[in-house]
Order: structure tokens, then C-alpha cells, then sequence
């Protein structure tokens, strides 16, 4: 029996020892279809044995080597004896190749469609949000545990920590809030003259830089400065110590890390944030009083009697309300995030910024929230 294809040709015969396949002419890439059929259908019958017979073969390249492999290979895994038989030296080298690089390979996997890669990417990341949620809630309600047995016993509190972290987080982040709300002060109060100057109410530009500062600007301005300055410390700080294994001792030693660590950090910002606060409403009370002299000629004394007169003194309280929530939310990000630093120094930076962000979003939701409560009941 014979099959021929343009190039390749096969005998089939049977012998005493056993099936054989004679292989003829020109195995190359072009003309190894007809072939190739061939070798796929052919299922020899009787002996075990089975031959393949090169001594016609004329040109053998790559693919015609993979298919007589391949060939081989598939009849051994059906229990036959298979072997090359007068196999010419310019093509043992080839066959061996090919033997020797027939090893299983990665597949690449299949391509989604867009659609739903950006879908699962983005169910992924609510998952994520969700479990971090749930985290943070349980760490909430472990400080307020902590928090509450040192009400109950305050020699517990851990006063030099709470003090050093005051001045850390409080009396060195002054300048820094003084001057941001001095200058956002007068560019509320040169933004709002520019805008009123057309409809003739220029003079209400201190009514329009006091509410805004007190009610809004000021809390919000100084929690988010306070989170990238020192809820990123905290999580650098606490990561640091859990990379070193410092809190894997303390827990050895019997301390509570959350009693050592977290209680003075969150403590502290709840108490320094409402003083850093005040000071960057009167900062930027001070920055819109200058603004108003220089563009539009309206006196220091004038600008007092204004405010005296037409801005309430509840909206410094709306503005110092907000103060403790945002510490809270601050402190409890900074110092849960430091807390799951594992690994290596990489993962501080990553937990780092993760903490920012948190904090400054957690922060901005509170606010839209006590925005929304304030409006409701007419505050």
C-alpha cells in the first residue's frame, strides 16, 4: 500500500518481523499533508514490532522530522515496539533534535473579551474593599475594647508615648498648617472678590472666606495634611516594627501592642486635631482679612465687625465637630495598615500609600456625611 503527496511518499507492507513503513522522497513542509494523513490513520495489525524504514529518504527537514516522531510516539503509547531502521548520518542528528525538545509547554491562555476583564477587575476590587471593610470594622472595635479597659483601669494609658506623639502629630505639624491656610485663605478670598466684584457684592467676600474656612475648608484641609503627614508615620512606623519582629517580642513579653502602639497614636490625633483645626480657621481667617485689605481696601476692623456680625458662631462648631471623627479615621487606617506589613521593606511603601489614600477617602466621606446630616437638621 502506498500514499503519496507531492514531495512525501509511504509504503505500507507487513513482514515476517512485523508492520513497516518504507519512507520515500522529500519529508519537507511543503508536500507532508497527504502524509501526514496517512500516518495518522495507519494502525498497524499482527506483531508487536513496528519498523520505520528511511533508507529512501531523500530531504528531511523540521516538520518532516516532528511528523515521524510524533509518529513513533503515538504508536509506542498504544503498546507497540517502534523503531528508525536504515536511518542515513545527515538525519540522525535532526531526528534527535526533535526528540530531544518534545517537551510539554505553557499554552497561553485565551484572551478574555474586554468587557469582562474590566467587569471581573472591577468586582475583584469591590471584593477587596468589602473584606477591607470588614477588617477595619473588627480593628475599630478592638481599639474601642482597649480603650475601654484603660477607662476602667487608667494606669493602663501609657502617658510618655501619648506626649511624644502630641508633639509629633500636633506641635510640628503647626507650621505647616498655619502657612497652607493662610495662603488657601487669600486665594478664597481673591477668587471670591473677583467673582462678586460683577455683581457688585464684593464686601460679601468675608462672609464668603469665613464660612467657608470654618465650616469646611479649615477641618478638611488640616485632616488631610495630617494624613499624609502622620497616618503615613504610623504605618511606616508600626510596618517597620513588624518587619524587625519588635512586635512579635512585645506580644512574648505579654503586651498588648494595641494598648502600646495604637491607643497613644489614635489619642493623640484626637486630641491634637482640634487644635491644629482651630488654628487653621484663624489662619485662614487671617489670610482672607489680608486679601480683603490689599484688593478691596475693606479694614482689619471692618473685617471683624463683618464677621461679628453675619457669621454665626456655629459654624466654627460644625468645622470642630468633624474634628474627632477624622482623627479617628485617621489613626485607625494609619495604624491598621502598619499591622498587615508583612514580608519585606517593599510592602511598607505599598501599605503606606494604601493608607493615605484610605485615610484622605475616609476622610472626604465623613465629611460628605456630616455635610448631609448639618443640611438636614438646619445646622
Amino acid at each position: 500500500m502506498t500514499q503519496t503527496g507531492e514531495f512525501a511518499s509511504l509504503k505500507f507492507s507487513d513482514t515476517p518481523e512485523g508492520a513497516r513503513a518504507e519512507i520515500q522522497g522529500r519529508w519537507v513542509i511543503a508536500g507532508l499533508a497527504e502524509a501526514d494523513t496517512a500516518l495518522r490513520q495507519w494502525r498497524p495489525s499482527g506483531k508487536p514490532a513496528v519498523a520505520l524504514d528511511l533508507a529512501a529518504l531523500e530531504r528531511l527537514d523540521t516538520a518532516g522530522a516532528w511528523v515521524l516522531h510524533r509518529t513513533r510516539k503515538t504508536l509506542r503509547a498504544e503498546g507497540l515496539q517502534v523503531e528508525y531502521i536504515n536511518v542515513q548520518p545527515d538525519h540522525t542528528a535532526l531526528l534527535a533534535r526533535v526528540e530531544a525538545n518534545d517537551a510539554p509547554g505553557s499554552v497561553e491562555p485565551r484572551q478574555s473579551n474586554i468587557v469582562v476583564v474590566v467587569l471581573a477587575e472591577i468586582g475583584e476590587t469591590m471584593a477587596d474593599a468589602v473584606n477591607e471593610a470588614r477588617a477595619l470594622l473588627g480593628f475599630l472595635g478592638l481599639l474601642m475594647a482597649t480603650l475601654g479597659r484603660t477607662i476602667a483601669n487608667p494606669r493602663r494609658l501609657r502617658g510618655t508615648p501619648l506626649v511624644y506623639h502630641l508633639e509629633a502629630v500636633g506641635f510640628n505639624a503647626v507650621p505647616i498648617v498655619a502657612l497652607i491656610s493662610f495662603l488657601i485663605g487669600v486665594v478664597l478670598a481673591y477668587q471670591g472678590a473677583t467673582q462678586l466684584r460683577q455683581f457688585g457684592a464684593e464686601i460679601f467676600t468675608v462672609e464668603l472666606v469665613a464660612i467657608s474656612v470654618l465650616r469646611e475648608i479649615g477641618i478638611l484641609l488640616t485632616a488631610i495634611i495630617i494624613a499624609g503627614r502622620s497616618g503615613s508615620a504610623f504605618t511606616a512606623q508600626i510596618g517597620s516594627m513588624k518587619l524587625n519582629e519588635e512586635i512579635d517580642a512585645m506580644r512574648t513579653l505579654a503586651l498588648d501592642p494595641m494598648e502600646m502602639l495604637v491607643l497613644p497614636r489614635v489619642l493623640a490625633l484626637i486630641i491634637a486635631l482640634p487644635m491644629l483645626g482651630f488654628i487653621a480657621d484663624i489662619m485662614g481667617l487671617l489670610g482672607g482679612a489680608v486679601m480683603c485689605w490689599v484688593v478691596l481696601d475693606i479694614t482689619p476692623a471692618l473685617y471683624l465687625q463683618r464677621l461679628n456680625e453675619w457669621v454665626p458662631l456655629a459654624h466654627f462648631w460644625v468645622g470642630m465637630i468633624k474634628a474627632p471623627f477624622f482623627a479617628l479615621m485617621i489613626g485607625l487606617v494609619g495604624c491598621f495598615e502598619g499591622l498587615q506589613v508583612k514580608g519585606s521593606a517593599e510592602s511598607v511603601g505599598q501599605l503606606t500609600t494604601k493608607a493615605v489614600v484610605e485615610s484622605i477617602f475616609m476622610v472626604i466621606v465623613v465629611d460628605a456625611i456630616f455635610s448631609i446630616y448639618f443640611a438636614v437638621i438646619g445646622f
